[in-house]
């Protein structure tokens, strides 16, 4: 049966086939309204992508604002309140996400940098955590983005675990989008990023997602057996003139995103040292 992937969630494209259709078809119009970041969709625009009839729809629709899943505005639906809550009980279910900002408090190098964390769905990274140890770096990943793993240091970080074999699978008929003249544009030149990865210890992306921006990642081990591996960077701007990311600095937030990761993985590692 053909499917749909529409913002993360893979659905059938033929509702009517569906074991229970009208569930179908609203995730695909979660999916829909979440794609759109905030901008309101019209009914008779939802009722086209999701191939239904308006009446139908406008039914869906109903029972997802009872819900507080969707909200009515003047020129259409966007995603409702009940959506922020049920993402906040599915990150509360990862233990390093809560931890992860503790960590980065500690640290003496993270607590000043812009640190994230994230995991490898398919071909994409989503990011599950923030933390802004300096002003904002608006260019970089929010919470819920998802970017291409080729291109970014926490994805290079995640495929890195992975067989090559593997690898090469997840991206038989996957594209490479180039974001800069620097991004990775083949499987063989992943591969070879990834075997770097592998010797050195952690990834690097220097200019692949954001030409002023440099990141460096490394993998987080899962505590348990069916626990996702998890990845953690730390992104910056870069500059010819004043590389933010080299020399001893880069030394430091390797070694600090090395201990952070130890931590977030293994419960009983020894304290972090205080703050100074």
């Amino acid at each position: 049966m053909p499917t749909l992937s529409s913002g993360g969630v893979t659905v059938s494209e033929n509702s009517e086939s569906s074991l229970a259709p009208a569930v179908t078809r609203a995730v695909r119009i979660l999916s829909l309204l979440a794609e759109a970041r905030g901008v309101p969709v019209p009914l008779t625009e939802i009722a086209r992508q999701i191939e239904a009839a308006k009446s139908s729809t406008s039914n869906i629709c109903v029972v997802l604002e009872e819900a507080g899943l969707v909200q009515r505005r003047e020129t259409g639906y966007v995603l409702g309140r009940r959506t922020v809550e049920l993402g906040g009980a599915y990150l509360a279910s990862f233990n390093q996400i809560r931890e992860f900002y503790r960590v980065c408090a500690e640290s003496p190098v993270l607590s000043h940098e812009l640190v994230q964390i994230a995991v490898l769905e398919g071909t994409d990274v989503v990011y599950l955590a923030r933390h802004e140890g300096r002003a904002p770096l608006r260019l970089t990943a929010g919470v819920g983005d998802r970017f291409p793993a080729a291109l970014t240091a926490v994805g290079n970080a995640l495929l890195a675990t992975l067989p090559d074999d593997e690898v090469r699978e997840r991206y038989r008929s996957a594209s490479f989008p180039q974001l800069t003249e620097r991004s990775t544009q083949s499987v063989d030149g992943l591969l070879a990023k990834l075997r770097a990865t592998r010797e050195r210890g952690y990834s690097i992306d220097e200019g692949e997602v954001f030409p002023s921006v440099v990141a460096m990642a490394v993998a987080v081990p899962a505590r348990l057996s069916g626990e996702k591996v998890l990845a953690l960077g730390v992104s910056t701007l870069d500059s010819p003139i004043q590389p933010e990311l080299s020399a001893p600095r880069r030394q430091d937030v390797l070694a600090a995103l090395r201990d952070a990761a130890e931590h977030l993985s293994n419960p009983m590692a020894p304290p972090l040292p205080a703050v100074g």
